[in-house]
């Protein structure tokens, strides 16, 4: 089908700016499109159910007043659903609001399924070279008027806009129809990363570093294929994995030859940069020590503790039984006394249940 006989609807939602799991709908507005042409418009404010933090109301102007008497999600779901009914799902940064109707939706256990399309990656891929992609910049830069930034109706107006300039831009519909089939992997990409950093991206093991506008690292990773493995982030659907790619402007990568150099520099440089989305890594696992330290009659005597201090440590392990384990062959090789190995004794060291070769310093 030509692009300008498709069924369109361009969405914005103003939401309550939480994690995208806990992220409920304030306001919604559609605009219902047959290629550059304006069928119907659906816009109303949503109940979310929960408090709207200050932050929101600051940025939205949509405060708990005003959504008190508006109807809940569930109350509009199925008008929605009609409206978009066969409509390819356009928005600027589709994912944020496709994903906040779709998690709507999933509220309802409604399987909510639409095609998409990004006016970002479409902008980056029919209008090169603006200096920025944000909705308000790239109007400022092209002359669009947004008016009422931050709500649902106003952005939708100016992203409608933008849409027909970039349908009319791809007049043989070849990009428009390599989004909308699915096969176009820059569909797919964070809206602010240019496809030219993923296009230098090896295909090799080593490790590759996700970077902030201001350049700071928000996540390392390694891998046997770093273009693959970057791709999947991509794919991902998970709440970290879209948030982590909403703050992504800037790639770069270190070809390590294997994957166990990738991981031993991967590992330096999550505690040398403290990413903040590697949450893994960044937790220390607990750490266990077999430990020697005189007791009250003088007599050196070994336990297995968590780490405090490396000064009366023979070795460190991260995982308890194994400590155990290796205090227990300790005992066996070298005929210590179990009891003075801090191990539990009905009687004497010799009611232990395996060590039974104590030289006898538990008898002096």
């Amino acid at each position: 089908m030509n692009h300008l006989e498709n069924l369109y609807c361009v969405v914005d939602i103003e939401t309550t700016g939480n994690r995208m799991s806990g992220n409920r709908m304030t306001e919604i507005c559609i605009v219902r499109m047959r290629g550059d042409t304006i069928l119907d418009k659906y816009s109303s404010l949503i109940d979310p159910e929960v408090l709207i933090p200050d932050y929101i109301t600051t940025l939205t102007g949509i405060d708990n007043a005003m959504v008190a008497s508006a109807p809940v999600f569930a109350d509009v779901a199925e008008e929605i659903l009609n409206f978009t009914k066969d409509c390819i799902f356009v928005a600027h940064n589709v994912n944020f609001d496709y994903n906040v109707l779709r998690n709507e939706f999933k509220r309802l256990h409604h399987d909510f399924k639409r095609k998409k399309l990004c006016t970002v990656r479409l902008s980056r891929e029919l209008i090169p070279g603006m200096r920025s992609y944000s909705l308000g910049k790239l109007c400022d830069a092209i002359g669009i008027p947004l008016i009422n930034r931050h709500r649902a109706e106003g952005d939708t107006d100016a992203t409608v806009i933008l849409f027909k300039k970039l349908l009319a831009i791809d007049d043989d519909g070849v990009t428009f129809d390599k989004f909308i089939k699915g096969t176009f992997k820059e569909g797919t990409f964070p809206p602010h990363l240019e496809r030219s950093q993923f296009d230098e991206l090896p295909e090799a093991a080593g490790v590759y570093i996700f970077k902030d506008k201001g350049h700071k690292i928000i996540y390392i990773g390694k891998a046997i294929n770093i273009r693959k493995r970057v791709l999947s982030h991509f794919y991902s659907k998970t709440s970290k994995s879209y948030l982590m790619c909403q703050e992504i402007f800037h790639i770069d990568h270190i070809v390590t030859g294997n994957e166990l150099v990738a991981l031993l520099q991967e590992s330096d440089l999550i505690k040398k940069h403290y990413p903040r989305f590697n949450v893994v890594q960044k937790k220390p696992k607990p750490a266990y020590q077999i430990l020697h330290y005189k007791n009250q009659l003088g007599i050196i005597q070994f336990a297995v503790g968590l780490v405090k201090s490396y000064d009366y440590s023979v070795v460190t392990h991260y995982n308890r039984a194994h400590a155990v384990e290796q205090l227990e062959q300790l005992c066996a090789d070298y005929n210590l006394c179990p009891r003075y190995c801090s191990f539990k004794t009905k009687e004497d060291c010799t009611s232990h249940y395996k060590l039974k070769n104590c030289k006898g310093v538990c008898k002096k």
